[in-house]
């Protein structure tokens, strides 16, 4: 159980897996782009902004806020306002000469059969599946050795696949399931419960729920998370009290009662619960940032019992793995910051009796369950390694992967012989092996069947110096016969921050514009979780610049050996990372030909106001929280850093219409002060997505388009000319 930080937003957004198939190469060239003169950008005419009078003070500093009124999403100004900027968008994409070519290579390499692990539920084994082009991925299910049968088709839910299955939980029996949906890839989610057996709804679905998983009790009901919905906008308006409910099935929405949360003592931002396999337990993480929770436990057995505490202070995060009659199995990096496991007895959970199981290493544990073991997994300079242990620490043995690259899932039943598998790296697509959990045994169980051939392709491991001398890792892929002579098509993508860790992983679109002839690089920096705790810690609040610097460094090392040139230089990142290369494109606007912030945090004096922002306030702090820290984010803050006279990069700002996690006022407030302001003749564009969030759930159509726009514009504004 994790709280939500701001989505990473990945290269690609799919249902279930990330692989692909290639389209033919140039059979005269390694490099299918042919670099000619740099295509003379037309004047760019862009919409009227009005700007407002709006100034807000801080600490005696009174800042101009001009464009605060494009914050109303609601209002038909706003509406106009958007109109007119996709217009102008769509009419400079128009002018690229190869959209179609990039078009039809990324759908090439989308177009293939993608499944999942299986899962057993029930008398039946479970598993997604994609064709290839489907919008969203199909359930599917099998009962012995009986036909396989779709279960839910979510494509049958909006024609246009707007509206994606958000998470499926299922009773302890398998015959009742409880699924979410997501619409226009909003936050807020519907619940509905089904019949599994006959796979008829029961009841009325749950309205606005939010930040949730599904927690069943037996057979009986479920605990569920949500907020009050908002009197206002839905999209913007805060979101700070979290609660639980209990949902008995059989019974109304109205009906369901808040037992945890519902108390201004117990206001927390984020709470999740998770009940133990055995249905003994109800565990509570609750939470008013993304890093750091109070933990609480209650005996379900008992009628009348009351919540223990399990943890009371929020410095550091707890949650809890598996039980054994009563000794809880919890994950946690108090006092441990690369993490460690312990157990404790519910009769005394808290801090004090805990007692190590798994200690803390010098590398970052992510452990699983499954089938009465732990499976370790550590990250060593952000590659995968795993080791299984029993439930009393005693290491079983080390599982043999099949490379270097990323692991994933290992989750499963306590009663389960058998577990699953992923394996990934930049040029290897996600590929499904099965272990026998007690030989350690491991099986391939499904490889794509793809045409891409990862083995005409090198992707390594480099170290960089930082600013302040900090060792840095940043995975660097390319064509094996690529040329470094500083004129390759460089995407350099980053994060930096929430503890989230970018580890090798594959992407049909990165895959596609590794086809296209592009270098790939990844930079883990500061802010991230790859070495632990005090990685993370090292890139927010007053020491966030660390986290500027490593990317700035990266693009810097990545010139100087020649992979690239500043001319053929793309800075990438969403979400938090939206902030990342927008904040490195005002300080150092001369380092890369492009810049394509996604769905960014951007006004950092103002981020905390809307939806559950103020919960980000861990990794950045507050305006309002003291002068020093008013000062330290205005000084970076995209929004308020853009200076007049600047030729910056051409920039293409991307956001969506429905994304209530980052509101997409940052991005077109951003926008406005790029097109009012910026000198040159390089384009500063938004892209706005119509029906569509911040990024999970994104139908397959609608990927291919935001990725030919993205890639058209960057080889576009780096001179390319024809493909």
């Amino acid at each position: 159980m994790k709280i939500l930080p701001l989505l990473a937003v990945s290269a690609m957004t799919i249902s279930v897996l990330t692989a692909c198939q290639p389209t033919p190469t140039n059979e005269q060239t390694n490099n299918p782009i042919s670099d000619m003169t740099m295509a003379k950008n037309m004047p760019l005419t862009y919409p009227d902004t009005r700007t407002g009078d709006v100034v807000d003070t801080y600490f005696g500093t009174a800042v101009a806020d001009p464009y605060r009124w494009l914050e109303d999403d609601r209002s038909a100004e706003t509406g106009a306002w958007v109109k007119a900027q996709n217009e102008v968008t769509q009419a400079y994409f128009a002018q690229i000469p190869y959209r179609d070519k990039i078009e039809q290579v990324v759908t090439d390499l989308i177009n293939y059969e993608r499944i999942s692990s299986p899962f057993k539920e029930g008398d039946y084994t479970y598993f997604y599946k994609n064709d290839g082009l489907q919008n969203q991925s199909v359930v599917y299910r099998q009962k012995a050795n009986e036909a396989v049968e779709v279960f839910i088709d979510p494509n049958n839910f909006s024609a246009d696949g707007t509206v994606s299955l958000a998470g499926m939980y299922f009773s302890d029996d398998g015959q009742t399931l409880a699924y979410m949906t997501s619409t226009g890839g909003s936050d807020w989610r519907e619940v509905y419960v089904m019949d599994a057996q006959t796979k008829t709804l029961i009841g009325e679905p749950l309205q606005d729920v939010k930040f949730s998983g599904i927690s069943w009790y037996k057979n009986a009901g479920f605990y569920y998370s949500s907020y009050d919905k908002p009197t206002g906008s839905e999209l913007s308006d805060k979101t700070d009290q979290h609660k639980v409910y209990y949902h008995e099935l059989g019974t109304a929405q109205r009906d369901n009662k808040a037992i945890f949360g519902h108390t201004q003592a117990e206001k927390h931002r984020y709470i999740g619960t998770q009940v133990s396999e055995d249905n003994r337990y109800l565990f509570v993480s609750a939470a008013n940032s993304t890093s750091g929770n109070r933990a609480y436990v209650k005996d379900l057995t008992q009628s009348d019992s009351q919540w223990q505490t399990v943890k009371q202070d929020i410095a550091s995060d707890v949650y809890m793995l598996t039980n054994k009659g009563s000794t809880l199995y919890l994950v946690t990096n108090e006092d441990a910051p690369n993490t460690k496991i312990i157990k404790v007895d519910v009769s005394a959970p808290d801090v004090s009796n805990w007692i190590d199981v798994i200690p803390e290493t010098e590398h970052v544990l992510s452990p699983s369950y499954a089938g009465g073991t732990i499976f370790a997994e550590y990250m060593v300079d952000a590659i995968s390694k795993v080791s299984q242990y029993d439930l009393n620490g005693t290491k079983i043995r080390d599982i043999e992967l099949p490379g270097v690259g990323t692991v994933g899932s290992f989750w499963g039943k306590s009663t389960d012989t058998e577990t699953y598998y992923t394996f990934a790296n930049y040029v290897t697509p996600s590929t499904i092996y099965k272990l026998a959990i007690d030989q350690g045994t491991t099986e391939l169980y499904n490889k794509p069947k793809i045409a891409f051939d990862g083995s005409q392709y090198v992707s390594k491991q480099v170290f960089y110096k930082s600013k302040d001398g900090t060792q840095v890792p940043m995975i660097i892929t390319h064509h094996k016969d690529a040329q470094l002579d500083g004129t390759n098509p460089t995407m350099l993508y980053g994060y930096g921050g929430f503890n989230v860790s970018l580890t090798p992983n594959f992407s049909s679109t990165v895959a596609a514009w590794l086809e296209l002839g592009g270098i790939y690089a990844v930079p883990n920096i500061r802010g991230g979780g790859e070495y632990g705790k005090a990685w993370h810690q090292a890139g927010t609040l007053l020491q966030k610049q660390n986290v500027f610097d490593d990317f700035i460094a990266a693009g810097e090392y990545l010139i100087e050996n020649k992979y690239t040139s500043s001319q053929k230089l793309a800075l990438r990142g969403g979400s938090n990372g939206g902030l990342l290369v927008a904040a490195v494109l005002t300080q150092r606007p001369d380092l890369a030909a492009v810049a394509l912030p996604a769905v960014g945090v951007l006004d950092m004096l103002r981020y905390h106001t809307f939806t559950a922002g103020a919960g980000w306030a861990y990794d950045y702090g507050t305006a309002e929280q003291s002068a020093e820290m008013f000062k330290y984010l205005l000084g970076y803050s995209p929004v308020q850093n853009v200076q007049s006279g600047i030729d910056y990069p051409a920039t293409l700002v991307t956001t969506a219409d429905h994304d209530d996690r980052v509101v997409p006022a940052h991005s077109f407030k951003f926008v406005a002060q790029l097109q009012a302001k910026h000198t040159g003749t390089n384009p500063t564009l938004i892209r706005i997505e119509t029906d569509a969030g911040h990024g999970a759930g994104t139908p397959i159509s609608k990927t291919i388009e935001q990725t030919t726009d993205m890639y058209g514009f960057t080889l576009f504004n780096m001179g390319i000319t024809a493909l």
